[in-house]
């Protein structure tokens, strides 16, 4: 599925990967096949993407709940509203009903590797999001501890990376505390959980929305490939960068190109979409089964 096309139901909001619709009180969030990079949604999907990203969040919702609640209801497109019958071979394995929430204004990252753009401000000042580092570090070496580095949210281009101080101006200063803390806390247990399955978990960001009772829940998906750097635990070395369990094989051969990272997009060999998508496919069995 390149783009859903429902026409009897009422599109809230179609990003780069998913589209989500409204459904009143309710949402409906379809994984979509796109796959994008450089913030540049390809021309050739990468077939089935969309039914993995949505088995890795349902699973991490479930192991992370007990932390904190989330805005699944349910998968099972049979408990669906009525209005989604008529659709149910298209969502089915590929989209999730959730509540409505009053999404926050800032992405919740937690890195504990220095990787990305933490890497290029360690770089240029050793600091990450405004929080000093000692200096020695290389690119990919592990943090002395997760740090929390949250950043503005972008409808197009890059999101900004801003201090925990810039947050809490944009969300509330106990807003900004308490989701860090739950970050923190998400990224820890998850963190430990993938290494005894030989995956390193470097970074990943976390969306939060507050539900009808005013409750601050997790929203969105959650630590899947397309949120997060996963790196394979034995190939792990600092100094360089790692192969990770998304788009890197992808943004790899793009490098290779002349091409100006605008669109429009280069064709891509079937090779490298069949890769991709086999990247896609360890991560969901490494980390569920």
């Amino acid at each position: 599925m390149i783009e859903s096309h429902f026409p009897t139901l009422h599109p809230f909001r179609r990003g780069k990967v998913r589209d989500v619709y409204d459904l009143g009180t309710k949402l409906l969030m379809v994984a979509s096949d796109r796959i994008s990079a450089f913030d540049v949604v390809m021309a050739q999907p990468v077939p089935q993407k969309g039914a993995l990203l949505t088995s890795i969040s349902l699973f991490w919702f479930a192991q992370t709940r007990p932390i904190v609640r989330n805005h699944f209801i349910t998968a099972n497109v049979d408990e669906y509203p009525a209005e989604c019958s008529q659709y149910a071979d298209e969502l089915r394995g590929r989209s999730m009903l959730v509540e409505k929430t009053a999404p926050l204004a800032i992405e919740c990252v937690v890195r504990g590797y220095l990787a990305g753009s933490g890497w290029k401000e360690y770089q240029a000042s050793q600091t990450v999001c405004g929080i000093k580092l000692p200096s020695g570090l290389e690119e990919s070496s592990q943090l002395p501890e997760p740090i929390f580095t949250p950043a503005t949210k972008a409808e197009t281009g890059h999101d900004e990376n801003i201090s925990f101080e810039e947050a809490a101006l944009i969300v509330g200063q106990e807003t900004a505390a308490l989701v860090r803390d739950l970050s923190l806390r998400l990224y820890q247990f998850a963190a430990d959980f993938a290494a005894k399955r030989g995956i390193i978990l470097a970074d990943t960001k976390f969306e939060f929305g507050v539900d009808s009772t005013g409750e601050i829940i997790l929203i969105d998906e959650a630590l899947t490939p397309d949120s997060s750097r996963f790196w394979l635990k034995e190939e792990w070395q600092p100094g360089k960068p790692q192969m990770n369990f998304d788009k890197q094989i992808l943004r790899d051969y793009l490098e290779t190109l002349d091409w100006n990272k605008q669109y429009p997009p280069p064709t891509l060999p079937q090779a490298i979409v069949e890769k991709t998508a086999a990247k896609y496919q360890e991560a969901l069995e490494r980390l569920t089964k």
